[in-house]
Protein backbone atom coordinates (compact mmCIF):
# COMPACT_ATOMS: atom_id res chain seq x y z
CA UNK A 1 0.00 0.00 0.00
CA UNK A 2 1.19 3.88 -0.58
CA UNK A 3 -0.57 6.26 1.28
CA UNK A 4 0.24 10.13 -0.33
CA UNK A 5 0.02 13.20 1.28
CA UNK A 6 -1.56 15.82 -1.01
CA UNK A 7 -0.13 19.54 -1.02
CA UNK A 8 3.25 19.17 -1.75
CA UNK A 9 3.86 16.05 -2.28
CA UNK A 10 1.10 14.94 -4.97
CA UNK A 11 0.13 18.29 -6.29
CA UNK A 12 2.19 20.56 -7.54
CA UNK A 13 2.90 23.92 -6.64
CA UNK A 14 0.20 25.06 -9.14
CA UNK A 15 -2.14 22.02 -7.21
CA UNK A 16 -2.36 20.01 -10.16
CA UNK A 17 -1.28 16.20 -10.28
CA UNK A 18 1.16 15.77 -13.44
CA UNK A 19 0.25 13.09 -16.23
CA UNK A 20 2.53 10.64 -16.21
CA UNK A 21 2.38 10.52 -12.43
CA UNK A 22 -1.41 9.75 -12.65
CA UNK A 23 -0.55 7.11 -14.83
CA UNK A 24 2.10 5.24 -12.94
CA UNK A 25 -0.17 5.27 -10.25
CA UNK A 26 -2.98 3.79 -12.27
CA UNK A 27 0.04 1.07 -13.37
CA UNK A 28 0.51 0.54 -9.40
CA UNK A 29 -2.78 -0.12 -9.06
CA UNK A 30 -2.99 -2.57 -12.06
CA UNK A 31 -0.32 -4.80 -10.67
CA UNK A 32 -2.51 -5.35 -6.82
CA UNK A 33 -1.00 -2.22 -5.34
CA UNK A 34 -3.66 0.04 -3.05
CA UNK A 35 -3.13 3.91 -3.80
CA UNK A 36 -4.43 6.25 -1.19
CA UNK A 37 -4.03 9.72 0.25
CA UNK A 38 -3.34 11.09 3.48
CA UNK A 39 -3.92 14.47 3.97
CA UNK A 40 -5.08 17.17 6.32
CA UNK A 41 -7.42 18.25 3.80
CA UNK A 42 -10.92 17.79 4.33
CA UNK A 43 -12.84 15.01 2.90
CA UNK A 44 -14.70 16.58 -0.30
CA UNK A 45 -11.45 18.12 -1.21
CA UNK A 46 -9.62 14.89 -1.32
CA UNK A 47 -12.36 12.99 -3.03
CA UNK A 48 -11.87 15.27 -5.97
CA UNK A 49 -8.43 13.99 -6.49
CA UNK A 50 -8.96 10.48 -5.69
CA UNK A 51 -11.54 10.46 -8.26
CA UNK A 52 -8.81 12.30 -11.11
CA UNK A 53 -6.59 8.94 -10.58
CA UNK A 54 -9.47 6.65 -10.35
CA UNK A 55 -8.47 5.00 -7.01
CA UNK A 56 -11.63 3.65 -5.31
CA UNK A 57 -10.17 3.02 -1.71
CA UNK A 58 -10.96 4.50 1.27
CA UNK A 59 -8.91 8.08 1.89
CA UNK A 60 -7.45 9.38 5.01
CA UNK A 61 -8.52 12.59 5.50
CA UNK A 62 -8.35 15.70 8.52
CA UNK A 63 -4.73 14.74 9.20
CA UNK A 64 -5.60 11.47 10.17
CA UNK A 65 -9.48 12.02 12.11
CA UNK A 66 -11.28 10.14 8.89
CA UNK A 67 -11.12 7.34 6.93
CA UNK A 68 -13.77 7.43 4.38
CA UNK A 69 -14.93 5.38 1.47
CA UNK A 70 -15.10 7.57 -1.91
CA UNK A 71 -18.11 6.56 -2.59
CA UNK A 72 -19.05 7.63 1.36
CA UNK A 73 -20.91 4.77 2.05
CA UNK A 74 -18.84 3.83 5.04
CA UNK A 75 -16.59 5.65 7.51
CA UNK A 76 -13.85 3.11 9.08
CA UNK A 77 -12.27 5.58 11.27
CA UNK A 78 -13.49 8.89 13.40
CA UNK A 79 -11.53 10.65 16.12
CA UNK A 80 -12.95 14.25 16.94
CA UNK A 81 -11.57 17.01 18.76
CA UNK A 82 -13.38 16.47 22.53
CA UNK A 83 -16.19 19.53 23.47
CA UNK A 84 -14.33 20.92 25.84
CA UNK A 85 -10.41 21.54 24.29
CA UNK A 86 -12.92 22.49 21.42
CA UNK A 87 -14.61 25.47 23.23
CA UNK A 88 -10.70 26.13 24.95
CA UNK A 89 -9.54 26.37 21.07
CA UNK A 90 -12.36 29.30 19.74
CA UNK A 91 -11.59 31.26 23.31
CA UNK A 92 -8.05 31.09 22.79
CA UNK A 93 -8.79 32.48 18.78
CA UNK A 94 -10.82 35.28 19.90
CA UNK A 95 -8.14 36.02 22.87
CA UNK A 96 -5.66 36.68 20.19
CA UNK A 97 -7.32 37.72 17.59
CA UNK A 98 -6.08 34.66 15.45
CA UNK A 99 -8.21 33.39 12.44
CA UNK A 100 -9.73 29.91 13.24
CA UNK A 101 -11.64 27.69 11.28
CA UNK A 102 -13.15 24.41 11.94
CA UNK A 103 -14.35 21.65 10.59
CA UNK A 104 -17.36 19.50 11.57
CA UNK A 105 -19.88 16.91 9.70
CA UNK A 106 -17.37 18.03 6.29
CA UNK A 107 -18.56 21.14 6.47
CA UNK A 108 -15.86 24.35 6.80
CA UNK A 109 -16.67 26.38 9.37
CA UNK A 110 -15.69 30.06 10.06
CA UNK A 111 -16.80 32.90 12.02
CA UNK A 112 -16.70 36.02 9.87
CA UNK A 113 -15.65 36.11 6.23
CA UNK A 114 -12.48 37.34 5.60
CA UNK A 115 -9.48 37.13 3.18
CA UNK A 116 -7.95 33.84 5.04
CA UNK A 117 -10.71 31.70 4.78
CA UNK A 118 -12.09 32.97 0.83
CA UNK A 119 -8.56 32.07 -0.19
CA UNK A 120 -8.34 29.12 1.39
CA UNK A 121 -11.64 27.49 0.41
CA UNK A 122 -10.90 28.91 -3.57
CA UNK A 123 -7.44 26.55 -2.76
CA UNK A 124 -9.09 23.74 -1.71
CA UNK A 125 -12.38 24.17 -3.73
CA UNK A 126 -14.62 23.50 -1.49
CA UNK A 127 -17.52 25.75 0.03
CA UNK A 128 -17.88 27.17 3.43
CA UNK A 129 -20.02 28.41 6.00
CA UNK A 130 -20.37 31.54 8.15
CA UNK A 131 -21.08 31.16 12.16
CA UNK A 132 -21.06 33.92 14.08
CA UNK A 133 -20.49 32.10 16.78
CA UNK A 134 -18.09 28.92 16.91
CA UNK A 135 -18.62 28.08 20.51
CA UNK A 136 -21.90 26.91 19.35
CA UNK A 137 -21.24 24.09 17.35
CA UNK A 138 -17.81 23.20 19.88
CA UNK A 139 -20.22 21.13 21.87
CA UNK A 140 -20.43 18.68 19.35
CA UNK A 141 -16.91 18.87 18.80
CA UNK A 142 -14.15 19.25 15.89
CA UNK A 143 -12.86 17.06 13.16
CA UNK A 144 -10.41 19.31 13.12
CA UNK A 145 -9.24 22.78 14.33
CA UNK A 146 -6.96 25.61 12.22
CA UNK A 147 -5.38 28.57 13.30
CA UNK A 148 -4.37 30.24 10.46
CA UNK A 149 -1.27 33.30 11.16
CA UNK A 150 2.53 33.93 10.29
CA UNK A 151 4.66 31.30 11.34
CA UNK A 152 6.17 33.15 14.07
CA UNK A 153 2.69 33.66 15.75
CA UNK A 154 1.98 30.21 14.77
CA UNK A 155 5.47 28.97 16.90
CA UNK A 156 4.35 30.72 20.05
CA UNK A 157 0.82 29.29 19.69
CA UNK A 158 2.00 25.78 18.98
CA UNK A 159 4.33 25.66 22.19
CA UNK A 160 1.19 27.24 24.23
CA UNK A 161 -1.21 24.80 22.80
CA UNK A 162 1.49 21.56 23.89
CA UNK A 163 1.90 22.65 27.13
CA UNK A 164 -1.83 23.67 27.69
CA UNK A 165 -2.69 20.01 26.13
CA UNK A 166 -0.13 17.63 27.08
CA UNK A 167 -1.14 14.18 25.22
CA UNK A 168 -5.05 15.39 24.65
CA UNK A 169 -4.59 16.86 21.14
CA UNK A 170 -2.07 16.46 17.94
CA UNK A 171 -0.85 19.66 17.09
CA UNK A 172 1.45 19.61 13.84
CA UNK A 173 1.86 22.43 11.35
CA UNK A 174 0.67 21.48 7.75
CA UNK A 175 2.51 25.26 6.06
CA UNK A 176 4.21 27.66 8.02
CA UNK A 177 1.34 29.56 8.06
CA UNK A 178 -1.29 26.47 8.97
CA UNK A 179 -1.32 25.08 12.49
CA UNK A 180 -3.82 22.03 12.85
CA UNK A 181 -5.26 20.56 15.67
CA UNK A 182 -6.78 17.05 16.11
CA UNK A 183 -7.43 14.44 18.38
CA UNK A 184 -4.33 12.63 19.75
CA UNK A 185 -5.21 9.67 17.50
CA UNK A 186 -5.85 11.63 14.76
CA UNK A 187 -2.73 11.84 13.02
CA UNK A 188 -1.62 10.23 9.60
CA UNK A 189 0.45 7.23 11.04
CA UNK A 190 -2.33 5.62 13.59
CA UNK A 191 -4.99 6.32 10.19
CA UNK A 192 -2.87 4.30 8.50
CA UNK A 193 -2.21 1.42 10.50
CA UNK A 194 -5.56 1.24 11.33
CA UNK A 195 -6.62 1.05 7.42
CA UNK A 196 -3.69 -1.20 6.69
CA UNK A 197 -5.23 -3.67 9.53
CA UNK A 198 -9.10 -3.60 8.05
CA UNK A 199 -6.99 -4.49 4.57
CA UNK A 200 -4.58 -7.30 6.11
CA UNK A 201 -1.68 -5.10 4.72
CA UNK A 202 1.77 -5.15 6.97
CA UNK A 203 3.53 -2.57 7.61
CA UNK A 204 6.52 -3.62 6.16
CA UNK A 205 4.68 -3.63 2.51
CA UNK A 206 3.41 -0.22 3.13
CA UNK A 207 5.00 3.50 1.81
CA UNK A 208 4.07 6.18 2.96
CA UNK A 209 5.09 9.52 1.02
CA UNK A 210 5.04 13.34 2.77
CA UNK A 211 6.87 16.89 2.44
CA UNK A 212 5.86 18.78 6.24
CA UNK A 213 5.57 18.85 9.69
CA UNK A 214 2.28 17.02 9.81
CA UNK A 215 3.33 14.18 7.58
CA UNK A 216 6.10 12.99 10.48
CA UNK A 217 3.93 10.44 11.86
CA UNK A 218 3.17 9.20 8.41
CA UNK A 219 6.34 8.49 6.80
CA UNK A 220 7.69 6.49 10.41
CA UNK A 221 4.80 4.63 10.81
CA UNK A 222 5.37 3.17 7.20
CA UNK A 223 7.65 0.37 6.49
CA UNK A 224 9.49 2.78 4.11
CA UNK A 225 9.14 6.26 5.04
CA UNK A 226 9.44 9.30 1.72
CA UNK A 227 10.43 12.60 1.96
CA UNK A 228 10.12 14.97 -1.13
CA UNK A 229 12.87 17.06 -2.13
CA UNK A 230 11.06 19.79 -0.92
CA UNK A 231 10.49 18.57 2.62
CA UNK A 232 11.35 20.25 5.41
CA UNK A 233 14.41 19.21 7.07
CA UNK A 234 13.13 17.26 9.99
CA UNK A 235 11.30 14.97 7.81
CA UNK A 236 14.22 14.34 5.54
CA UNK A 237 16.19 13.58 8.69
CA UNK A 238 13.39 10.83 9.71
CA UNK A 239 12.94 9.29 6.22
CA UNK A 240 14.14 5.76 4.36
CA UNK A 241 14.78 7.79 1.19
CA UNK A 242 14.60 11.24 -0.25
CA UNK A 243 12.63 11.67 -3.38
CA UNK A 244 12.60 14.50 -5.83
CA UNK A 245 10.40 17.74 -5.42
CA UNK A 246 6.98 17.94 -6.22
CA UNK A 247 7.35 19.75 -9.10
CA UNK A 248 9.91 17.34 -10.20
CA UNK A 249 7.30 14.74 -10.48
CA UNK A 250 8.74 13.23 -7.17
CA UNK A 251 6.05 11.06 -6.45
CA UNK A 252 5.94 9.51 -10.09
CA UNK A 253 9.97 8.95 -9.41
CA UNK A 254 8.91 6.74 -6.03
CA UNK A 255 6.26 4.57 -7.46
CA UNK A 256 8.88 3.83 -10.17
CA UNK A 257 12.04 3.13 -8.23
CA UNK A 258 9.74 1.19 -5.17
CA UNK A 259 7.10 -0.57 -7.53
CA UNK A 260 7.10 -0.11 -11.04
CA UNK A 261 10.47 -0.98 -11.61
CA UNK A 262 10.98 -4.22 -9.39
CA UNK A 263 7.81 -5.68 -10.33
CA UNK A 264 9.14 -5.52 -14.31
CA UNK A 265 12.31 -7.64 -12.88
CA UNK A 266 10.08 -10.09 -11.15
CA UNK A 267 7.87 -10.10 -14.40
CA UNK A 268 10.91 -10.57 -17.05
CA UNK A 269 12.08 -13.31 -14.37
CA UNK A 270 8.71 -15.40 -14.35
CA UNK A 271 9.00 -15.33 -18.51
CA UNK A 272 12.53 -16.58 -18.67
CA UNK A 273 11.23 -18.86 -16.31
CA UNK A 274 8.29 -19.87 -18.70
Amino acid sequence: MIAIDLDGTLLTDELLISPNTVKAIQKAVEIGTIVTIATGRMFPSAKQFAQQLGINVPLITYQGAIIKDVNENEVLYERLISPDIAQILVGIARKKKIHLQVYQDDILYGESENDKLISYAEEVMVPYTIEPDLGKIAKHGFTKALYIAEPDCLETLQGELRTLFGERAHIAKSKETYLEVTHPEANKGSALLHLAKQLGIERSEIIGIGDNHNDFELITTAGLGIAMGNAVKELKDSADYISLTNNEEGVLHAIEKFILEPMSVIIEKEVVKG
